[in-house]
């Protein structure tokens, strides 16, 4: 069975192609679809980073957040200390101290619980179809 994530971030390349060689009943099959869960919840949590530059600031709020979120992103990805993120994470300091600090948020554990069996939910449904268009593609060629 053949995946693509097609996620850049997540693989070292978007040609980048994983494996899978799993039927629904393996016991690895639970492997491929805790997996999978993992891409569909890092496409989630991506598609608003995605969606950022196109999204006009209205306030000066609205500009520490962005600048929140594009600094949080990169202490996950690279060096915070090349340029340009010493820089624009001194400007986000300026604007709170400015502006205001936003109030931080935290989900609860009800729709953390939820987002994982969803994506838990998906990911099943995405292995077991691919193990039966495996399994389909295995006995015509018999």
């Amino acid at each position: 069975m053949m995946v693509d994530t097609g996620i850049e971030v997540l693989t070292a390349s978007a040609s980048l192609t994983r494996r899978l060689s799993v039927t629904a009943t393996e016991p690895c099959s639970q492997h491929a679809i805790a997996c999978e869960a993992e891409v569909f919840a890092m496409t989630e949590a991506l598609t608003p980073q995605d969606t950022l530059p196109a999204l006009p600031a209205s306030s000066l709020i609205g500009i520490v957040a962005k600048l929140e979120m594009i600094v949080g992103a990169d202490r996950d990805i690279g060096d915070p200390t090349d340029f340009p993120w010493p820089h624009i994470t001194s400007v986000l300091h300026d604007l709170k101290a400015i502006a205001g600090d936003l109030t931080s948020y935290r989900p609860d554990r009800a729709s953390t619980r939820a987002n994982a069996a969803r994506h838990l939910q998906h990911a099943f449904r995405l292995v077991r179809a691919l193990a039966d268009e495996n399994a389909r593609l295995n006995a015509s060629a018999l």
